[in-house]
């Protein structure tokens, strides 16, 4: 999962404010919603907020795994040889 608490950390130490993100730079109000609730925003909307806040991709988002995709990975599964 994809989190963006990162995002909200960075802006604060850079004296960014949300509304500053929707009037002085056009982000819109729905991706700001999106990215409050963790969802999908393009490649595009991350760039812009690197550019924005002078920052690599690290201080926008994080990826987080679920612990149920790992066991389903068949790549992390055992060989006879690691038992």
């Amino acid at each position: 999962m994809v989190k963006y608490t990162r995002l909200w950390e960075t802006m604060k130490k850079k004296n960014v404010s949300q509304y500053r993100l929707i009037k002085y730079y056009g982000i819109s109000a729905g991706q700001i919603g999106r990215l409050k609730k963790n969802m999908y925003v393009s490649t595009h909307t991350i760039d812009v907020l690197c550019n924005i806040l002078k920052c690599p991709v690290e201080d926008v988002m994080e990826v987080e795994f679920d612990i149920l995709e790992e066991e389903s990975d068949p790549s992390s599964e055992k060989t006879p040889e690691d038992k």
